[in-house]
């Protein structure tokens, strides 16, 4: 069962760009036209998104340098002890809407800190499963459609983070 997964994984993609090719050729359309029409579009969408993208990597690069984060933490530390949530995951918790790379990059050090095995690196897992890098999808699909106005959109999907981060410790301590 392993190789023949092995081997539709390795021929997936080539596959697919063969069945495209005889579906357009069979309907008599212009394959290659059409492929250079979508990779112009694609091109103008990145030349878009481009300057949201820069603004959002010089703000998380800020972010993280400057030390907000750290700060922050330790201001809410007090707060998250009185309801018995694990301050171990708040930097994750903080910066996991921001971010997946640098969230990666937390939840990396609480494995290396904690161990994979321990609850709180499988809250850590379970938050890294069940939420979304938020800021960085609606810049990046809002600006490439053009969507100036955000607000709303934002506030929704961060207390969707919050509750899918607050479901991660919950469950998480009830499986433990």
């Amino acid at each position: 069962m392993m190789k023949f997964i092995e081997f539709f994984s390795n021929i997936a993609m080539p596959l697919m760009i063969i069945i495209i090719v005889l579906y357009g050729v069979v309907e008599r359309q212009k394959v290659f036209d059409i492929f250079l029409e979508g990779a112009k579009e694609g091109i103008s969408i990145v030349f878009n998104i481009f300057p949201t993208l820069v603004g959002l990597f010089m703000a998380i690069g800020a972010l993280r340098s400057s030390g907000v984060i750290d700060l922050i933490v330790n201001l809410m530390t007090p707060i998250f002890n009185l309801c018995n949530f694990p301050t171990e995951i708040l930097p994750l918790a903080l910066i996991r809407p921001i971010s997946g790379s640098s969230s990666i990059a937390v939840a990396t050090d609480i494995m290396k800190n904690f161990g994979v095995d321990s609850n709180i690196g499988f809250i850590a897992s379970v938050i890294m499963g069940s939420t979304e890098t938020t800021v960085y999808t609606i810049a990046v699909y809002s600006s490439s459609i053009g969507i100036k106005k955000t607000r709303f959109v934002l506030w929704a999907a961060l207390i969707a983070d919050f509750v899918g981060i607050v479901t991660s410790v919950v469950v998480c301590r009830l499986l433990s």
